[in-house]
């Protein structure tokens, strides 16, 4: 059953004729599938990647926009779910990178409710509540790869093709992420005065 509407203006913007016939029909019950099995890894993959869940919201949406509309886009029957998600996943990566590259004004609306609240029980776990504030430590580039290598399980080679880099590259990179990574642990357990 291909798809119930066609994408309205502000969606399709100035898109070419067939940008607007490739999204028109996509099955929209493949689709309706590929979201729903998509979805949930893909915004973890951006909020440990941004550390913000409302960016994460955003840029989960405007990917899935973007792979309606896009040109090469895998064919959810075709190609498979595979190259589908890597297809998906890449452009969200390169939104994160747009939107890191923009020059940001600092405001005390954008900082966190949680920081405000006076409640500070939550549900978290202690290894979460050791290893959130260590990943807001590392570097954007560095949370991404660790996220695609160990909460995605992807392989070097599929992590090389999400974010653009050689995938020669990858394995070194994720070194160095980890070692990063459990030296920020270990500073966060030695006592304040840094003696062992």
């Amino acid at each position: 059953m291909p798809w119930d509407f066609a994408l309205p203006n502000a969606l399709a913007g100035e898109a070419d004729a067939d940008r607007q016939h490739t999204a028109a029909y996509v099955d929209n019950s493949a689709f309706a599938a590929f979201y729903e099995r998509s979805a949930r890894p893909l915004w973890a993959y951006l909020v440990r990647a941004s550390c913000d869940a409302s960016l994460a919201d955003d840029l989960m949406q405007e990917s899935y926009v973007r792979f309606l509309c896009a040109e090469r886009a895998p064919s959810l029957n075709e190609d498979g779910e595979v190259a589908a998600r890597l297809y998906l996943f890449r452009i969200a990566t390169n939104l994160l990178h747009d939107h890191w590259r923009r020059p940001r004004a600092a405001s005390i609306d954008e900082l966190p409710e949680e920081l405000f609240s006076a409640d500070s029980n939550t549900a978290q776990t202690e290894a979460q509540a050791e290893l959130g504030p260590a990943l807001r430590r590392m570097k954007p580039r560095e949370r991404q790869l660790l996220w695609l290598a160990h909460a995605e399980g992807y392989s070097h080679r599929e992590i090389a093709q999400v974010t653009g880099l050689a995938a020669a590259s990858i394995r070194l990179l994720l070194f160095r992420a980890r070692r990063r990574l459990a030296r920020i642990l270990r500073e966060q357990h030695q006592p304040a005065g840094g003696i062992q």
